[in-house]
């Protein structure tokens, strides 16, 4: 069987999106590694200058409330709700050697899974730019000093820009399925 034979124009397109898939899963597998390995600046060089990068309070809803949606409309609280500055700021935090939450370094495992990506529609992102809405489920696992263990579950809903023959991240809500933080602190970065 021959490569014409077996892309169609329907195969082509459904090749066109596996080839996608493909692309946006290796580069959050690849982001994950960088903050596993303590790359922080390379971990932020990922990031497009105008994001947004939040991670809202969860509230207990209701089982009648359930359809609504999670993320708040405008800004009630935050864990944090950062730009591209204050994630620099925290990058040459962690690079510094005085950020007490993390003198020494946590231990982390970011792992991601369950991506699913859709085309943003038309006057989503601005003219001639190429956007995607990519949601995926994380496990961020956290090990520091002799005894101190978090583990963190939930949703990353993120809008991924074309960058030439990769992405950059413009904005990046982060759900966590807890909604009361038993951690001693949120210094590692999701």
């Amino acid at each position: 069987m021959t490569v014409e034979q077996i892309v169609t124009p329907d195969t082509g397109v459904e090749l066109e999106k596996v080839l996608l898939q493909h692309r946006v899963e290796q580069f959050l597998y690849h982001e994950a590694q960088l903050l596993d390995r303590w790359q922080w600046s390379s971990w932020l060089e990922l990031f497009a200058e105008d994001v947004l990068y939040w991670m809202p309070v969860r509230k207990n809803r209701l089982r009648r409330q359930r359809d609504q949606d999670e993320v708040p409309q405008g800004i009630e609280m935050a864990h944090f709700y950062d730009d591209f500055e204050s994630l620099r700021m925290r990058v040459n935090q962690m690079h510094s050697g005085t950020h007490w939450a993390e003198d020494p370094p946590s231990r982390c495992r970011h792992l991601v899974t369950n991506v699913i990506i859709t085309p943003r529609a038309d006057g989503e992102a601005a003219p001639g730019v190429t956007e995607f809405d990519v949601s995926c489920n994380f496990v961020l696992y956290r090990n520091r000093l002799e005894s101190e263990t978090d583990i963190w579950a939930g949703e990353r809903r993120d809008v991924l820009r074309a960058d030439g023959t990769s992405f950059k991240i413009a904005k990046r809500t982060i759900l966590l399925d807890q909604n009361v933080v038993q951690s001693k602190n949120l210094s590692v970065l999701f």
